[in-house]
This record gives structure tokens, C-alpha cells and sequence, in this order.
């Protein structure tokens, strides 16, 4: 990633929307400044989206079918 762009607190506030545009589109950084100081800066998001099982993988351990259950049992509920 290349360094970040700077931009003032009055241009980001005309600006917004594009910038944020800008950003998620090239993948790049912008650093607000006010009166020339870096305040704040603004990123990318980094993909959310996790395969299935994800956090779970090696975790859980399934023994027997899942399926294969025994539909004949009585089963109580408490009232």
C-alpha cells in the first residue's frame, strides 16, 4: 500500500463520499489533518467474510449421524 494521502478536515467534509469511494476502490489510506496535524485516519476495510466453519474448524467433533436419531422416544416438556 502506498503512503497515505492527506487531506484537511474542511476539504474530507466536502468531500466524503468520494473519498470514502476512493479509498475502498484503490484499497488506500487518507490522513485528515486540522490546521496541518494528523487527526484522524481513514482505511479500508479488510474482507469480513470468513469459509464455513471458520472460527469453529477443529472445534466441534461430530460422532455418529446426525441424523440417524430415534423418533420413537417419548420426550417431556416442562409446562
Amino acid at each position: 500500500m502506498a503512503s497515505p494521502t492527506e487531506i484537511s478536515a474542511s476539504e474530507f467534509k466536502a468531500k466524503c463520499l468520494q473519498i470514502l469511494d476512493d479509498v475502498a476502490s484503490h484499497h488506500s489510506s487518507v490522513v485528515v489533518t486540522k490546521h496541518g496535524k494528523p487527526v484522524a485516519r481513514l482505511v479500508p476495510m479488510e474482507d469480513q467474510r470468513q469459509p464455513l466453519g471458520g472460527s469453529w474448524e477443529g472445534s466441534v467433533k461430530v460422532h455418529g449421524d446426525l441424523l440417524d436419531f430415534d423418533t420413537s422416544l417419548d420426550w417431556e416438556a416442562n409446562p
